[in-house]
């Protein structure tokens, strides 16, 4: 188990995907920015795995620059995919070979979790009662304003 150290200036890396849909990508920076504002950790940081900046290897670099020297990487990831087994380890270590003097510690996704559970089960709720508006674009208007994915393995994206 990882302790911190009680000189350390611990960092939190937010991470997400990534998205062509920029409105998306700002729900990530808005949450870095409302968790900065709260000031339990002096640096907050988001990073994106692909298709938007900051890069993982840039806001990790961001951290260091900042005087971090612990750095807690948090997926904005539902579940332990292939990003997180494969692409957030590799970023990982990568930071660290980089850094050596700082420890990365890259945690879980946020699911399963009970408070997930929670938010799923009251967005269910919610949406049933009509407090939520349901999304209603038309899915010509979403087609026209995206690129088309490729079968190259871009679905989700």
């Amino acid at each position: 188990m990882h302790r911190p150290q009680t000189d350390a200036v611990t960092a939190v890396l937010l991470i997400a995907h990534g998205s062509r849909h920029e409105p998306a990508n700002a729900d990530l920076r808005r949450l870095a920015d409302r968790m900065a504002g709260q000031g339990a950790y002096p640096i907050v940081e988001a990073a994106f795995l692909e298709l938007t900046t900051p890069t993982i290897p840039e806001a990790g670099d961001r951290c260091v620059s900042r005087g971090a020297t612990r750095v807690l990487m948090v997926p904005y990831f539902l579940s332990m995919g292939v990003h997180l087994l494969r692409d957030l380890t590799a970023a990982r270590e990568d930071l660290a070979s980089r850094h050596p003097g700082v420890a990365f510690l890259l945690g879980p996704p946020l699911g399963p979790d009970p408070l997930l559970d929670r938010l799923v089960a009251d967005r269910v709720a919610r949406l049933d009662r009509g407090d939520l508006p349901p999304i209603e674009t038309p899915s010509a208007v979403a087609s026209a304003r995206y690129a088309p994915m490729d079968a190259g393995g871009d679905a989700g994206r």
